[in-house]
């Protein structure tokens, strides 16, 4: 490994983290916006771009400090993506999706280029991962050739036949998005129960519907088990109005936490459940990132 000028392998670590916590901040919408379109959800983008940073403090180590740190970054991200699609089995489905509508393919039509919309941005969702990853990182990101191959782990040539397939796929596509893939099954009981316990305050009725081995993960801050957390505590704290609502991001069931601002209930940020047995099982609260919301087609109160 590389020192820093007094010699010190413990310096040259100490120099790559702070450069690493600098950079976080502003590539952290760009990285939630990309996995959020990688997975097909602002939800799941958002866990397995935790999931990444943490790999990426992890690989620390490895990291070339004479190359740009965003490269490595979008890297790491795109495996990530990789790994969770492959998981979820949604790969498999989109391929098979594509070679079945490659037969009737027309002729491509001028491609589009950087600056794609959002409703475009959601037509990825067509095409395989490799192709997606693309397309999102040069047409909507608007990364440089060298920067995507280097980040989708390719070369500049299969980056550029990847587009040219991408686009023509786009362009023979109808408007409207696919449809999402499905994510967990919700429980319409248990969500209504742990909303109305959160809103009347009422923490030990809230405990009893968690399992006691439930984790919670809040973005940026904290992963790990909920007991003996101050998660209730902080939400019991708060200054500022607040309470819990059911309803959709982007479709998918969360719960929503409104804040009033100008004598209204505005959406401020999400919390997601996951449900086994009638029990949480797992709490993810992103209200320390904001850009979640913003990244989501669609947020709805029910």
């Amino acid at each position: 490994m590389e020192t820093c000028d007094d010699g010190s392998a413990a310096g040259a670590f100490e120099a790559r983290y702070l450069a690493f916590l600098e950079t976080i901040p502003h590539l952290r919408p760009a990285l939630h916006r990309y996995c959020a379109r990688m997975t097909g959800s602002v939800l799941d983008g958002e866990d397995v771009v935790q999931d990444a940073l943490f790999q990426a403090y992890r690989k620390l180590e490895t990291y070339d400090d004479t190359r740009p740190l965003k490269p490595w970054l979008f890297r790491i991200a795109h495996n990530a993506c990789i790994d969770f699609l492959r998981k979820r089995g949604v790969r498999e489905e989109a391929e098979a999706e594509v070679a079945a509508a490659e037969a009737d393919v027309v002729p491509p039509v001028e491609p589009p280029g950087p600056g794609l919309g959002r409703a475009v941005e959601r037509l990825v969702l067509h095409l395989p991962p490799m192709e997606r990853a693309c397309v999102l990182l040069k047409d909507v990101l608007d990364d440089t050739l060298e920067d995507v191959a280097t980040q989708v782990g390719s070369t500049v040539g299969g980056v550029k036949a990847a587009l040219s397939r991408a686009r023509t796929k786009l362009a023979s596509r109808p408007g409207d998005a696919p449809p999402r893939p499905a994510r967990r099954p919700s429980d319409p009981r248990v969500l209504r129960l742990y909303v109305e316990r959160f809103n009347a305050r009422d923490w030990d009725g809230l405990r009893a519907l968690i399992a006691d081995d439930a984790r919670l993960r809040v973005a940026d801050r904290y992963a790990g088990p909920i007991d003996g957390s101050p998660y209730f505590g902080n939400y019991a704290r708060l200054r500022l109005p607040w309470r819990l609502a059911i309803g959709e991001v982007d479709g998918e069931p969360a719960i929503v936490v409104l804040h009033e601002r100008g004598g209204e209930w505005v959406p401020h940020t999400c919390v997601d459940l996951e449900i086994a047995a009638g029990r949480v099982t797992r709490i993810a609260d992103y209200g320390h990132t904001p850009w979640l919301l913003d990244a989501a087609g669609s947020v709805v109160v029910l």
